[in-house]
């Protein structure tokens, strides 16, 4: 299975984790990380978290490694219930 592929399948679990109006699908980035050497030999895809307030508009967030970088930590419960029902789901071959 290829990441495009993992990724649509896994897409509804994270709607249902987060709901539906909380996630964006953004097109393929290349970024300057191992991961796509990781995901040739095993399956992955990337996702990202938000963990900005939501009081601060994403564009006037400051970046990550800024020391002006900000966390609303509740939002990573959300990135840890992704992780465990992405896990369960990809494994029992089912999505939500």
């Amino acid at each position: 299975m290829n990441n495009v592929a993992l990724t649509q399948r896994m897409l509804p679990t994270l709607r249902h984790v987060a709901g539906t109006d909380k996630v964006l699908e953004i097109p393929p980035r290349t970024a300057a990380e191992d991961f796509s050497f990781f995901a040739q030999q095993v399956p992955g895809f990337f996702f990202f978290v938000g963990i900005i307030s939501s009081d601060v508009p994403a564009m006037a967030a400051a970046p990550n490694h800024s020391p002006r970088f900000r966390i609303d930590e509740s939002g990573l419960l959300t990135g840890l219930r992704a992780m465990v029902h992405l896990t369960f789901d990809y494994l029992s071959g089912t999505t939500k």
